[in-house]
C-alpha cells in the first residue's frame, strides 16, 4: 500500500500530478476478506496505485462511488449472439404447442443455429456492442467470448478470415469492456461425422487451418486471444492436442465445453470408451491454464481429475437451468481443487451477481442444506476467478498494482435498503440485481455513471435495433 508524500504535521495531503489518472473516493468497498468504510483509490494508467482506507469523506478532485464496490465482476462464459434468443426461445418452434418452449437442449439448439446464419461482421458488430454494453451495466468489466461464428454460412471464409471475431473485439472495445476472445475449434457435428448445414460456417476442417487462422489474431491492451475446444464431439480426438498446443505455446487460456448433455456422455463412451473428461486429459487438454464449461454431468473420477490437475469449471447457472440441464456438482469440484468461475453463456439473463447467488441457491435445492460457500466466496468466483479463467490474473481485486476495474452497488435500492454495509457481500450476492448497479470504472475511466453507459448512448435502443435487424 502507497501513500501520499509526506507533509508537515495536520497540512492536507497534496493532490496527484494531472499525469496521474482519476481519483475515487469509494463509500464502502469489498476487499476481499472484508468490507471496508471510506476508501481512497487513486489510478495511473490502467491500475490502481493507492488503495487507503478510513478516508471518512471524498477528497478534492475525486469521484465518490456512493454504495459498494466490489472488483470488476468477469462473465467467463458468452456466446453474444444468444442474447438475440433470449424470448424467443421460450416459444416452440412452428408446429409445436404455442407458448410452449422447446423441450430439450437439442430443439433450442436448431433454433439458435437459424439465428446464427443471420450473422455476418456488421449485424454480430451491431448486436455484440449492445450485449457488452448490457454487461458493462450489469458490472461487467471482462467477458470471455467462446467464439465459433469464424465464416460466412455456406462455409466459405470472408476475405478476411477473421472478420467475425475482429468485430467482437471492435464490439468489445466501443463498449469499453475487456475481451478474451477464445477462438473455437468446431470441426464435425459429432465424433468425427461432418459439420452440419446449420455449423458449416463454425468449421475451418481441420485443428491445423484453425490454428492458422486463429494466429493471426493478436492481443491488445483490453484484448486476450485464447483457445477453446468447442466440445468433445465437435473436435476428433486425434486433432484435440493441436488445439491445447496452439494454447500452451502462446500461455493463452484454453476453454471447453464439457459434460453439458448426458447424450455427449454416452456418445463419448460408445465411440471412446471412456468419459469426456478423460479423453481431454488423454489428449493434454486439461490443467491450470484450461477451464471447463458446465461440468454438469461428471463421474467422480472426472472430478477428481479435473481438480487434480488445476483445471477450471464455469457454472452457468442461469443457463443451466434454462436449459433443463442439470445442476453441476460445484461444491464436489470446488473441494477438489478446480477454481470456479462464473458466465451467463446465452444470455437468458445478463446478471453475474444472480449468477453467484444461484450457485449457492441450485446446491441448496439440490441438497436441502444451506451454506456451501460464504457470499465472499461467491464474489471471488464472479471477480477474481473469473478474471483467472480468462487469462487477467492482474485484475478481480481492490489492490494496488491491480488493473483499476470496478464495480458499485447501491445500497439503497428497494432490494438493498435497510443492509448494514458491514454485509455488504452478503448484500450483494443474496440481495442486490444487475439493475442495482450504479457505476462500472475500466482502467480507472467512469465507463458507467449512475447507471448509464458513457460510451453507448442507447443501450436498450441499441439492442432493440439490433435484434429487430437480425430476426429481419
Amino acid at each position: 500500500m502507497t501513500n501520499d508524500p509526506g507533509t508537515a504535521a495536520g497540512s492536507p495531503a497534496p493532490e496527484p500530478a494531472a499525469a496521474t489518472g482519476p481519483a475515487y473516493w469509494l463509500e464502502h468497498a469489498w476487499l476481499g476478506d472484508r468490507v471496508a468504510a471510506g476508501v481512497l483509490l487513486r489510478t495511473a494508467g490502467e491500475h490502481i496505485t493507492e488503495l487507503r482506507t478510513g478516508v471518512a469523506t471524498a477528497p478534492p478532485r475525486t469521484v465518490p462511488l456512493r454504495g459498494l464496490t466490489l472488483p470488476g465482476l468477469a462473465n467467463a462464459h458468452s456466446h453474444a449472439f444468444h442474447r438475440a434468443l433470449r424470448s424467443l426461445a421460450q416459444t416452440a418452434p412452428d408446429g409445436g404447442p404455442p407458448g410452449c418452449a422447446p423441450d430439450s437442449f437439442w430443439a433450442w439448439r436448431e433454433i439458435m443455429y437459424a439465428t446464427a446464419a443471420r450473422l455476418d461482421p456488421d449485424s454480430y458488430y451491431e448486436l455484440a456492442r449492445a450485449v457488452y454494453a448490457e454487461m458493462a451495466l450489469a458490472g461487467i468489466t471482462a467477458v470471455g467470448e467462446f467464439h465459433y461464428l469464424h465464416h460466412s454460412p455456406d462455409g466459405t471464409p470472408y476475405a478476411d478470415p477473421n472478420a467475425m471475431g475482429l468485430a467482437l473485439a471492435a464490439a468489445a472495445d466501443e463498449a469499453g469492456v475487456r475481451l478474451t476472445l477464445l477462438d473455437t475449434a468446431y470441426l464435425s457435428s459429432g465424433f468425427g461425422a461432418p459439420p452440419e448445414a446449420g455449423q458449416r460456417r463454425f468449421s475451418d476442417g481441420t485443428a491445423d487451418a484453425w490454428a492458422t487462422r486463429a494466429g493471426d489474431l493478436k492481443d491488445g491492451e483490453r484484448l486476450r486471444i485464447g483457445a477453446a475446444v468447442h466440445s468433445v464431439r465437435a473436435v476428433p480426438a486425434d486433432e484435440l492436442g493441436t488445439v491445447a498446443a496452439f494454447a500452451a505455446e502462446r500461455d493463452a487460456p484454453l476453454h471447453v465445453h464439457l459434460s453439458e448433455q448426458t447424450a455427449e456422455n454416452e456418445a463419448c463412451l460408445a465411440v471412446h470408451g471412456t468419459t469426456p473428461t478423460r479423453l481431454l486429459a488423454d489428449h493434454g487438454v486439461l490443467g491450470p491454464s484450461t477451464t471447463g464449461i458446465h461440468n454438469t454431468h461428471l463421474t467422480e473420477a472426472d472430478i477428481a481429475l479435473l481438480g487434480s490437475t488445476g483445471t477450471g469449471t464455469c457454472m452457468c447457472p442461469t443457463t443451466e437451468r434454462d436449459l433443463a440441464d442439470g445442476i453441476g456438482p460445484a461444491v464436489a469440484l470446488d473441494r477438489a481443487g478446480s477454481p470456479l468461475s462464473l458466465g451467463s453463456d446465452s444470455h437468458a439473463v445478463i446478471d453475474l451477481l444472480e449468477e453467484a447467488r444461484a450457485l449457492e441457491l441450485d446446491e441448496r435445492l439440490r441438497t436441502r442444506t444451506r451454506g456451501h460457500w460464504t457470499a465472499a466466496q461467491l464474489l471471488a468466483a464472479a471477480t477474481s476467478g473469473g478474471h483467472r479463467a480468462l487469462g487477467w490474473p492482474e485484475a478481480g481485486r481492490l489492490a494496488v498494482g491491480a488493473l483499476a476495474d470496478l464495480t458499485t452497488v447501491d445500497l439503497t435500492s428497494v432490494r438493498t435498503a435497510g443492509a448494514d454495509p458491514r454485509h455488504g457481500a452478503e448484500t450483494a450476492v443474496f440481495a442486490a440485481s444487475a439493475a442495482d448497479i450504479r457505476h462500472t470504472v475500466v482502467g480507472g475511466q467512469h465507463l458507467v455513471r449512475d447507471g448509464i453507459h458513457t460510451k453507448v448512448a442507447d443501450v436498450p435502443g441499441a439492442l432493440a435495433g439490433a435484434i429487430t435487424a437480425l430476426r429481419g
